[in-house]
């Protein structure tokens, strides 16, 4: 199948780890809205809970003022949940780097709706592994895969270990690309999705659980 991006190079070349998180819940998520690539989105007061406990699980493993670079995508919600993750870590949120290619699916028309609202009038919209279909004018899984394998690619010299935090269904296929998973049939490599509030850590291609979030959105 072809994708259009290329996987080879993309797994265990980075000297560093990456911890890659998904953002706390947010009031979009608790009204069963979709969100896509909507800029902000403030967290719940359950997102800020689920931002203190990946904060102190990477505390008891990293220490503090770890020697970590700071990624997030440039939405509100992925650096409030950043911000609360640094002070736990006792390191400057000031520091930290945004990428326009860190955010998440945009889902068209269909972005800001409610999941039910779109449902009743195309029916499903997650399947069974938990992905999203496609909207009609929004983005697919292949086009994400490009830009998030992109910013590995140009990004992937970065010395050390960093923390990326992003969103639920581009990092599970920013994942994908580096840890060279199959490409599935929504045409790009995914991994399986974690609740909001999760930590994984990705060293030279492989993946860990390091913290299991509380969220419950479906993406």
């Amino acid at each position: 199948m072809e994708t259009g991006f290329d996987q080879h190079g993309q797994a265990g070349r980075r000297q560093g780890r990456d911890f890659v998180a998904r953002h706390g819940e947010t009031v979009f998520n608790a009204a069963r809205r979709m969100q896509g690539d909507h800029p902000h989105t403030p967290l719940t007061r359950a997102g800020f809970a689920q931002a203190d406990e990946m904060g102190r699980a990477l505390r008891d493993l990293l220490g503090v003022r770890p020697a970590l670079t700071l990624w997030a995508s440039p939405t509100g919600r992925a650096l409030q949940t950043l911000a609360i993750i640094a002070e736990h870590l006792e390191l400057d949120w000031h520091q930290a780097h945004t990428d326009a290619r860190l955010v998440e699916i945009d889902m068209g028309s269909w972005g800001g709706r409610y999941y039910a609202d779109v449902v009743a009038e195309v029916g499903p919209v997650v399947d069974g592994e938990g992905l999203l279909r496609c909207a009609p004018d929004g983005e697919t899984y292949p086009a994400i895969a490009r830009r998030v394998g992109g910013w590995l690619a140009d990004t992937n010299d970065d010395p050390g270990d960093r923390l990326v935090v992003m969103h639920g269904i581009s990092s599970r296929v920013l994942r994908g690309v580096a840890t060279a998973a199959p490409v599935g049939a929504c045409g790009a490599p995914v991994l399986p999705g974690h609740p909001q509030g999760s930590v994984s850590l990705i060293e030279r291609g492989v993946e860990t659980l390091v913290h299991r979030g509380t969220g419950y959105a479906p993406a």
